[in-house]
């Protein structure tokens, strides 16, 4: 961030103007989408995929087998899909298309035949996906079934 300090002529009292916000490169230069980078560790790019799909909510239904977007079948292809999703979800700041180093942006859209990469506001705060709505109810149904086992074996 530049700060800039400019002095009033009666008072030596510094006055900070910040520069633009460099996080949300889409109101600034542009639409982005954000993708895998070529040439990263395979176990990186698994991991970070993984954790797209799973801990970072992005949907990854689009690159399921029989998806839209699932050929090529290939860790940067699917990546690609899975960051662009969690990127445009997470409001397209940088920070939000890194991955561990994983990612980059790119103002080219990615989107090719039948798959379409979303774009900033095509993704909204709308409900999750089913499949993740049905992996947590599971999870509680399992939570709820071990207490009851827990209550009734005190």
């Amino acid at each position: 961030m530049e700060v800039s300090v400019q002095e009033k002529a009666d008072a030596a009292i510094p006055v900070m103007t910040n520069s633009p916000p460099e996080g949300n490169t889409t109101f600034l230069d542009g639409t982005t989408w954000c993708v895998a980078l070529p040439g990263v560790s395979q176990i990186d790019l698994q991991n970070a995929l993984d954790w797209a799909c799973g801990m970072g909510m992005a949907d990854c239904g689009a690159i399921q087998e029989g998806g839209h977007c699932y050929e090529p079948d290939t860790l940067v292809a699917h990546a690609s899909y899975a960051f662009n999703n969690y990127y445009q979800q997470n409001g397209n700041s940088d920070i939000a298309c890194n991955f561990g180093g994983t990612a980059t942006l790119t103002k080219h859209n990615p989107s090719y035949g039948k798959c379409l990469y979303a774009a900033p506001g095509s993704v909204g705060s709308a409900a999750p996906p089913l499949w993740k709505l049905k992996s947590s109810l599971l999870w509680w149904e399992i939570v709820g079934v071990l207490l009851l086992l827990l209550y009734k074996g005190s």
